[in-house]
């Protein structure tokens, strides 16, 4: 039986063994610019933008019905954009724009059915024709160096609850791990400074247990020779006491509710999402010029 297990991981992971896979993911991480050592921290102006970015990028999400590992992508291209070059937080619509070409990227490669330009904007204060969103697009393409497909701590989840509870991939486990590292994205965190294996380690092990020690992380990674306990027990401490510090506070911002984090662990968790190849065109012929935020989209 552990053969015919051995055989089918193999043939899902390209031949190899899904810890071979998981290795390979681990190396390529800093080469897509997850740093493994110190924070970034944005200055007030941009933290308040970033956050209300986040915001709007769930709430489109939601509408749209996208994966919550669409939203988490998207804001990974918004983290490593704002790393790499200068915006004006004080221009609300620059942000706003590059919060539509972050999502429109996000959900070319995760997404099955991409809707047009136009319904990245409902009930929006800001219009934007569909050219001009392209060349936000491309800005953010040549900024990433078109380097789209960020490994996110979704590509390690399943492995990781496998690993920790010994048993199968458990929705509940998987949908107790979504919770802290949404509290992640909306605590003013720069996610370029937070490796994805060791955020999906530490969410998985803090959804398991809430009191683990660092001897007890060290043991659970021992056969994970590739990711420092320490760094993983330091996440799981910083995560744990964001997560309880944004339980105690009286939200007035928009969140997503919970249950639609649920209702989609399975789709993204259990089976590897297929990449769509990207495509700039636009499905529709521009749109209604509306003041000043139509310029041209320099930073």
């Amino acid at each position: 039986m552990d053969q015919v297990k051995d055989e089918e991981s193999q043939y899902q992971f390209g031949g190899v063994s899904e810890d071979e896979h998981v290795g390979l993911l681990i190396q390529k991480e800093i080469s897509f610019g997850f740093k493994k050592d110190g924070i970034l921290m944005f200055d007030e102006s941009l933290k308040s933008a970033r956050l209300n970015a986040i915001n709007w990028i769930f709430k489109i999400t939601e509408a749209l019905d996208f994966h919550f590992q669409t939203a988490y992508l998207s804001v990974t291209y918004l983290d490593q954009f704002l790393t790499k070059r200068y915006i004006d937080a004080e221009k609300n619509w620059a942000i706003r724009l590059l919060s539509i070409a972050c999502l429109s990227l996000a959900a070319k490669m995760e997404e099955c059915n991409v809707p047009e330009l136009s319904k990245f904007q409902l009930e929006d204060c800001y219009f934007f024709q569909g050219k001009v969103v392209q060349k936000m697009e491309l800005l953010v393409l040549t900024t990433l160096d078109w380097n789209m497909s960020i490994i996110t701590p979704f590509s390690f989840l399943s492995y990781f609850v496998k690993k920790f509870s010994n048993d199968s991939v458990s929705n509940l486990i998987v949908s107790n791990t979504m919770q802290p590292i949404f509290t992640v994205i909306m605590e003013g965190f720069n996610l370029m400074d937070h490796k994805p294996s060791v955020v999906a380690a530490a969410a998985t092990l803090l959804a398991l247990d809430q009191t683990l020690t660092i001897e007890d992380v060290r043991l659970k990674m021992n056969s994970i020779s590739q990711i420092e306990p320490n760094d993983v027990f330091d996440c799981y401490n910083l995560i744990q006491r964001l997560y309880e510090e944004k339980m105690k506070r009286d939200e007035h911002l928009y969140t997503p509710n919970s249950s639609v984090i649920r209702s989609r662990t399975i789709d993204y968790v259990v089976s590897m999402s297929k990449r769509r190849r990207l495509s700039f065109i636009d499905n529709e012929n521009g749109g209604d010029k509306k003041g000043p935020h139509q310029e041209d989209p320099k930073t």
